[in-house]
C-alpha cells in the first residue's frame, strides 16, 4: 500500500474514533444528567481533544499539510460509524448502564437504610432538644422583662414621691 492509501485508512479510523468518543459522551449524559454549562465544558474539551489529535495525525503522516482525501476519508468514517453503530452503541449501553445504576442504587438504599433511620431519629431527638432549649430562653427572657418592669415600675413611683 502507498503512504496516501495508509493515510487515507488512518483518517478513516480517526473520524470513527472521534464519533466513538463523543459516543461515550452521549451516554454518560444520558446515564448522569449534565447542566447545560457542564455539557458546554464538556463539548469544548472535546473539541479541543479532537484538534489536538487530528493535529498530530496530519504532523506525522504528511509533515503537517492538509489533504483533502484525508478530511473526506474522517468524514467518511464518522458518517460510516454513526450510521451503522452509533444509534445502537449509545441506546444499548446506555440502557444497560441505566439499569446497572438503578440496581446499584437500589442495593445501597437497601445497605443504608439502618443508617438513614438512626439518623432521623438522631436529627428528631436534637430538634425536640432544641424546642425544649428555645422555650427555656423564652421563659427566662419573659422572667427577666417582668423583673425589671416590677423594678421600673418600682422606681418610678419612687421618683414620683421624691417630685
Amino acid at each position: 500500500m502507498t503512504a496516501e492509501n495508509v493515510f487515507l485508512v488512518h483518517a478513516l479510523l480517526m473520524g470513527i474514533y472521534i464519533t466513538f468518543i463523543y459516543d461515550i459522551l452521549r451516554i454518560v449524559r444520558r446515564v448522569f444528567p449534565h447542566s447545560g454549562f457542564m455539557v458546554s465544558l464538556e463539548d469544548i474539551l472535546f473539541w479541543i481533544y479532537c484538534a489536538v489529535i487530528v493535529f498530530l495525525l496530519m504532523y506525522h503522516e504528511s509533515n503537517g499539510t492538509l489533504r483533502w482525501f484525508a478530511v473526506f476519508g474522517a468524514i467518511a468514517g464518522m458518517i460510516l460509524y454513526k450510521r451503522l453503530v452509533s444509534p445502537y452503541f449509545v441506546k444499548y449501553v446506555s440502557l444497560v448502564l441505566q439499569k446497572i445504576f438503578d440496581i446499584l442504587t437500589k442495593i445501597l438504599r437497601l445497605i443504608l437504610r439502618p443508617f438513614v433511620k438512626s439518623g432521623r431519629k438522631l436529627k428528631e431527638k436534637m430538634a425536640r432538644a432544641a424546642r425544649r432549649r428555645a422555650v427555656k430562653l423564652q421563659k427566662k427572657r419573659e422572667q427577666r422583662r417582668r423583673f425589671f418592669k416590677k423594678k421600673l415600675t418600682l422606681l418610678q413611683k419612687v421618683l414620683k414621691i421624691k417630685l
